[in-house]
């Protein structure tokens, strides 16, 4: 992430990448891969100070002039009658080095001067906007197909302008391209598709994720071998894109035209994780238990269901402790089978979707039994309204901002696919389809201070954290309810101590002072091992609360940042690159950010910023220097 600016096109300074120009020269297998192997010349940063020792470049050929973006040369050989179509001895056009090397002023020079967009050149008869595909010039890829060029045409290979930029992976190109209404299953000359493609050539979850993300096919069959893609993917043995297409709901018993099904290729070539892999999805879809099924079935009940096991848990962990039998191997068996009990069931019958959700149902749980405890163990020792009333505005307060958090959400970014197309196509043609400002992963443009949660897979406005406690992220819509819910579970976790001091000090006989410490512990435990069980919960649970919630307060009042952002800042600062604070543009001081945060009016006293930050994309509250200060 980063400090934005306040570009009001894009809201960044785009990177303009520029690239060397590409002579002519020896080449490979064909023409296209010459930015690879050939001998290239400086760059144009490097250009100008080039030609500052040069005599002068008036004997320079056409060819090498366009290659090097001298314009002037190149209109004064033109105006000379060269023509524009004219290839040069490698069938080669002015038209490809111009789009190769991204010389953009010359392509528009071109075309006015008649140079066919579309014309083959190449060992691999290839178009222009093929090579500028190739080289990943999403700028002249634009320019081109403005100019009328056609991305569905095929080179000698076969590939579309699509396929090619899967292979080489250039993922804002492929966003372009499908938004500009490319079909995204496009096969090419042997019937396969880019997700194929992918599939099969490179090894990692991208770009499968991102073709699935642009709805991509995962059961489609190439027209020669009848393979979809998870075919392809075993065959490569590239467990990431397999997992991706599992996940996607690729099916595992299609069969190719040899009969054979993912598993049946996994199993010839010996690939002991992905036959893992297929297996556990075979089972998933076919078999399954009885019990898995019916947590299918019933998926809205799922956190009830986990919700009771986890308060099941905690109880028979309590029960256990809490027996009259003084036999500690008793004890301990039974610990132990409960615990191998607890194994069984997570691993048959909880999904790893689910996994997420256990700190939630923990914590839950945990507050249910602190609260069943208060009122049977220790408010009878303390019936005064003064202990009372407190513990039950902890509890409610605790309760309701739990709850608040949980269901307002953070404030995802989800938008309609007509308006991510609209997005893709708008942040391309003004050269500013840049992850810092467009998301790959959700196809959207990121407002100010969002973020990709890599848990949610959903962008977040103004993201905080992922909080495994909540099972959610925090963001601009929960962070208020979150850092009250800290608040109230820490008081929670305070009167739990007090009223477990004073069960102890009424109940047990022994003091620390008379009889040492030892001795001590060993009677409170064995006077009541249900209270010594509820408070080391107490103990754990206070003490990520505290820390959590002094770290919201000091970001949140004093650095008017939120921990992502802090994160960053730390990242820079070990990386020799350290941002000033005074610098950060969100920083108002602390009773304006706590005015801000809470949005506190206190009838007129205060004026509180109110800023929507699932649509805030500029600065809209400018402070000195706030355009140099940026997050990576």
């Amino acid at each position: 992430m980063e400090w934005p600016v306040s570009d009001p096109e894009c809201q960044l300074n785009c990177p303009h990448e520029h690239h060397e120009p590409h002579k002519q020269g020896s080449h490979g297998n064909s023409r296209e891969e010459l930015y690879n192997n050939s001998d290239q010349a400086a760059s144009p940063a490097e250009h100008h100070s080039d030609l500052a020792f040069m005599q002068d470049y008036s004997n320079w050929d056409i060819v090498k002039a366009t290659q090097y973006g001298i314009i002037d040369r190149c209109k004064e050989l033109i105006e000379a009658g060269y023509d524009v179509r004219q290839p040069d001895k490698e069938n080669v056009t002015l038209l490809h080095w111009a789009a190769i090397n991204n010389r953009i002023e010359l392509v528009k020079y071109y075309v006015s001067k008649g140079a066919i967009v579309d014309q083959l050149g190449g060992d691999l008869n290839s178009t222009p906007l093929h090579w500028a595909t190739r080289q990943g010039h999403l700028s002249m890829v634009v320019l081109l197909l403005k100019c009328g060029a056609d991305p569905s045409l095929v080179d000698r290979e076969g590939f579309t302008c699509l396929h090619l930029a899967v292979q080489f992976q250039h993922m804002p190109i492929v966003a372009y391209l499908v938004a500009k209404g490319q079909d995204v299953d496009t096969p090419d000359m042997n019937g396969q598709t880019p997700l194929m493609m992918g599939a099969s050539r490179i090894i990692g979850p991208e770009p499968t994720r991102f073709l699935i993300k642009l709805n991509a096919s995962v059961n489609a069959v190439d027209k020669v071998h009848r393979n979809t893609p998870l075919h392809w993917a075993v065959i490569s043995g590239n467990v990431a894109a397999l997992n991706v297409l599992l996940d996607a709901g690729a099916n595992v018993e299609v069969k190719n035209a040899m009969g054979e099904t993912p598993l049946g290729l996994a199993q010839q070539n010996r690939n002991p994780w992905i036959i893992h892999c297929l297996l556990d999805a075979n089972v998933d879809k076919s078999r399954g238990h009885f019990m898995l099924k019916v947590l299918k079935s019933f998926e809205k009940y799922k956190l009830l269901l986990l919700f009771l096991m986890a308060v099941a848990v905690i109880w028979v962990t309590g029960y256990i402790a809490d027996l009259e039998s003084d036999s500690w191997l008793l004890k301990g068996i039974l610990f132990v089978s409960t615990w191998l009990i607890i194994q069984l069931i997570v691993r048959r019958f909880v999904s790893m979707q689910t996994y997420s959700s256990i700190p939630l149902v923990f914590l839950a749980a945990s507050l249910f039994w602190m609260v069943v405890t208060w009122f049977i163990r220790f408010l009878p020792d303390m019936p005064d309204s003064g202990f009372q009333i407190p513990f039950a505005l902890s509890i409610t307060g605790c309760i309701y901002y739990f709850y608040k958090t949980w269901t307002v959400g953070p404030g995802y970014l989800q938008v309609p696919e007509q308006e991510k197309n609209r997005t893709v196509v708008a942040l391309a043609e003004a050269d500013c389809l840049d992850p810092r400002v467009f998301c790959t992963r959700c196809l959207i443009r990121k407002p100010l201070r969002s973020k990709h949660c890599v848990v949610c897979d959903l962008c977040v406005a103004k993201y905080d954290h992922h909080c495994l406690w909540i099972a959610s992220c925090i963001g601009a819509w929960n962070q208020r309810y979150f850092v009250s819910f800290l608040f109230f579970l820490f008081t929670v976790a305070v009167w739990m101590v007090y009223g477990t001091i004073m069960h102890w000090s009424l109940h047990c006989v022994t003091s620390y002072e008379k009889d040492g410490l030892w001795i001590f512990l060993t009677q409170i435990i064995s006077c009541s091992p249900w209270i010594v069980w509820i408070f080391l919960l107490v103990v754990f649970h206070s003490s990520w609360v505290t820390f959590l919630l002094l770290n919201q307060l000091y970001q949140i009042f004093y650095l008017g940042l939120t921990t992502s952002e802090r994160i960053s800042l730390i990242k820079h600062a070990r990386t020799g690159r350290s941002l000033g604070l005074q610098q950060n543009p969100f920083n108002h001081g602390c009773c304006q950010n706590l005015v801000d945060f809470f949005q506190c009016r206190c009838f007129g006293l205060f004026k509180p910023n109110q800023i929507d930050w699932t649509r805030q994309y500029s600065m809209g509250f400018e402070q000195p220097r706030a355009n140099e200060f940026q997050f990576v």
